[in-house]
């Protein structure tokens, strides 16, 4: 097996594709969008506990909806792209260590010692990102945890990821919410903990993601509406216009043929091929 993917309804069999993407995902792309989820929860812990003292950091938070968003299915599956995402994640990541570490010396604090990865310790080239995104990726964590623990924890990542993606487009309309931002970081930060291995506390975390992607999704509908305003409702004739007497309207699909010009065939079939169910 070469991979393992399960975050779609595509997913092979309705279990998990195991040798390539049924979306066109290689296994070397789902294996670096691991990786990038490993580093993202690296940087929410630090992030999430700066926030408990005060401290953030804007760039911080937004790569972390961007990184969520960029492992979405059919987002982005070119390895290089994602090896730069990884590249700019180390970046922030040595950023939100210095502003939770700086928060700890102003609050006379001894920082936590978080199971992160640190700055330098993910390889520098695409297979050596790979080999160590397999010892990281759901597999592993079926075989120690079971299925039902580790399917939570998978449905609260893939929640994750969605109202990230809805976050990240209001974001650039213009609409941001900071306890959103501080919501990503704390269910992050869940995940790299024993009470993510309960079933209780991950049901408890699923549903809680369901109100804040309800939240994200008033952002950004109130981003589109703001930047293109309100969808309004417009006629719509569903009839052809008839030349000359005597002829019977026919369902019009398209534009109306000018006097004299000869019917359209419809493409890729007869005239009678039948449209809808």
């Amino acid at each position: 097996m070469s991979m393992f993917c399960y975050q779609c309804e595509q997913t092979a069999g309705g279990t998990g594709c195991t040798t390539g993407g049924v979306c066109g995902k290689t296994a070397e792309v789902a294996t670096l969008q691991d990786v990038i989820i490993h580093l993202t929860k690296g940087i929410a812990r630090y992030a999430h506990r700066a926030r408990g003292l005060g401290a953030k950091d804007h760039g911080v938070d937004v790569y972390v909806v961007e990184a969520l968003f960029a492992t979405v299915t059919n987002v982005n599956f070119d390895p290089d792209r994602l090896v730069a995402v990884i590249r700019q994640g180390e970046q922030i990541l040595d950023k939100a260590k210095s502003l939770y570490e700086s928060a700890c010396a102003q609050a006379a604090k001894q920082p936590e010692d978080l199971a992160c990865p640190s700055g330098g310790s993910l390889a520098q080239s695409i297979e050596g990102l790979v080999e160590q995104g397999r010892q990281i990726g759901i597999l592993n964590r079926r075989e120690q945890l079971g299925d039902d623990i580790t399917a939570l924890q998978e449905l609260l990542t893939y929640g994750l990821k969605g109202t990230a993606a809805y976050a990240d487009h209001a974001q650039i309309l213009g609409q941001e919410d900071d306890d959103v931002y501080g919501y990503f970081h704390e269910a992050l930060d869940f995940l790299c903990t024993d009470a993510a291995e309960d079933v209780n506390n991950l049901v408890g975390q699923v549903l809680r993601c369901g109100e804040v992607n309800l939240t994200v999704m008033g952002l950004l509908d109130e981003a589109n509406t703001g930047a293109y305003g309100h969808p309004e409702g417009c006629g719509l004739r569903t009839t052809r216009r008839v030349h000359g007497a005597g002829r019977r309207p026919a369902p019009f699909f398209g534009r109306s043929r000018s006097a004299g010009e000869p019917p359209r065939m419809p493409i890729g079939g007869s005239r009678r091929k039948s449209v809808g169910p």
